[in-house]
């Protein structure tokens, strides 16, 4: 006798329904603002958005974006994984508190982290004033930026590598230590590869916040034009000039060298989950 079977009925719509809200909203919320932006850009002749892209303004304002951002996000992975580490591995007091305040960067305006930290590394600040007798400067050059993106974008490393190690099987490790296995070779040959996509997940979570960061840095940055001047303020100041054109090159500029670094990093992250997922 013939057995018929039915198909579970999904909890959600079917997908042509999911599917055409998913587009339908991330063209409202993303495409169409993105399209706006470079419709924009094409009010502008060829020569004028030249003078705008290969201005010395421009450019030093670019190179301190990006350079600041890849630094602060090479540098969170570092020390985020090692937060991440001592969170899930070990038990201590005020634990708790701790992996709290991490989340602290989230809830905190930025507006409020920029006078913060301006506050504690001028030469006056509690920090600033322990570095001023050399002759050392924070704030208002590019070392209180990178440490207002190192502030904002720390989180994003930690949050992600943190349950990839909940997850990990310590039966593994120790597997490799009944082997032989020095210590060492057991981090990078045994706990290193499983964590290799979630560091870049982080870390392109980490840049992409840092490229885009405006209220923690207006502050501490001083804004001096082609030293520390960055590239989401250059915008802002086309903006209160009414040069509405300039100010969409600027960001369609940036949006390109942003898309084609995180689209570099996504190939680089699928290689490796494909490298080490199922290692």
């Amino acid at each position: 006798m013939a057995r018929f079977r039915f198909r579970q009925p999904s909890i959600v719509p079917g997908f042509g329904l999911t599917f055409g809200f998913t587009v339908f909203y991330l063209s409202l919320i993303v495409l169409i603002p993105i399209a706006g932006l470079f419709i924009k850009t094409f009010e502008l002749d060829w020569a004028s958005f030249q003078r705008i892209v290969t201005g010395p303004r421009f450019l030093a304002a670019l190179r301190l974006s990006f350079g600041a951002s890849l630094l602060a996000a090479l540098f969170n992975v570092v020390v985020g994984v090692l937060i991440a580490w001592v969170l899930v591995r070990y038990r201590f007091f005020a634990r708790k508190l701790l992996d709290a305040i991490i989340d602290l960067p989230f809830a905190l305006p930025t507006a409020v982290a920029g006078i913060a930290l301006t506050s504690l590394y001028v030469p006056s600040g509690w920090i600033g004033q322990l570095f001023s007798p050399y002759g050392i400067t924070i704030a208002y050059t590019p070392v209180g930026i990178w440490i207002a993106l190192v502030f904002i974008g720390l989180p994003f490393v930690v949050r992600t590598v943190q349950p990839v190690l909940e997850d990990f099987n310590r039966e593994v490790e120790e597997a490799a230590a009944t082997l032989g296995a020095p210590r060492r070779t057991t981090i990078l040959r045994v706990v290193a590869p499983p964590l290799i996509p979630a560091v870049l997940t982080g870390f392109s979570l980490a840049f992409a916040r840092a490229v885009g960061e405006y209220g923690s840095v207006i502050f501490i940055a001083g804004n001096i034009p082609r030293q520390t001047e960055i590239l989401p303020l250059l915008i802002v100041f086309r903006l209160e000039e009414r040069e509405y054109a300039a100010a969409a090159a600027i960001a369609a500029v940036m949006l390109s060298v942003s898309f084609l670094i995180l689209l570099t990093i996504n190939l680089i992250q699928v290689w490796s989950d494909r490298r080490f997922g199922n290692g």
